[in-house]
């Protein structure tokens, strides 16, 4: 549906991601935290990290699903707390992919992270949503964690998933009705995997 006269229409929830191949597709993980994880990650997913400096940062915040309009302002204390939480969440949102138990460890990271002031939003005399100034990324930090606390505590703990490309780890949430999502975005590695089922359909048998 369409906003009225004057409205600013929400943007759709997801990432604008561009794969080596170079075509840009939009990838939903379903939440902010899992949104977060896209940025890069520990070990061998180190090499996918964006988040390099601040201001890095200040950039991914503007194009997540939080609200628009949020005047942020980034340490570089702040962006390394940012990315620990971030390999935490990466690791228990695998792990629960795959079955696994949640790590203390991890969940000390995150309850530690959530434990500060999160940001604070604000309404305006004409009805519209807006954001306190001074937002910190510490703020940022804990509104992250309590997403990841509610994620892994709530009705959709068991619909994580990592993309079922053999080449793609990225993690979302399945919110679909029938809970059969597959990839982390149809138009990407969903259609890749269609190329290469039909490709090996039609492969000239071996002598």
């Amino acid at each position: 549906m369409s906003g009225r006269a004057g409205e600013t229409p929400e943007r759709p929830p997801g990432l604008t991601l561009v794969p080596h191949e170079g075509k840009p597709y939009c990838f939903d993980p379903g939440t902010l935290c899992l949104e977060l994880t896209a940025t890069g990650g520990p070990g061998a997913f180190a090499r996918w990290e964006v988040l390099h400096e601040p201001s890095h940062l200040v950039t991914w915040a503007g194009r997540s699903r939080l609200p628009d309009g949020l005047d942020l302002t980034v340490s570089a204390a702040q962006l390394e707390r940012v990315r620990a939480l971030r390999d935490a969440v990466f690791l228990l949102a695998a792990g629960r992919a795959h079955g696994r138990p949640l790590e203390p460890a991890h969940l000390d990271v995150v309850n530690a992270a959530a434990a500060g002031p999160p940001l604070v939003a604000r309404i305006e005399p004409g009805g519209t949503r807006s954001w306190a100034p001074g937002a910190t990324g510490a703020q940022l930090l804990s509104t992250i964690a309590r997403d990841a606390i509610d994620l892994f505590t709530g009705p959709f703990a068991d619909r994580i998933r990592e993309c079922g490309a053999h080449d793609c780890h990225l993690l979302f949430v399945d919110t679909s009705r029938p809970g059969r999502r597959r990839w982390c975005a149809m138009e990407h590695c969903g259609n890749r995997e269609k190329v290469r089922a039909h490709r090996a359909r039609h492969a000239p048998a071996k002598p």
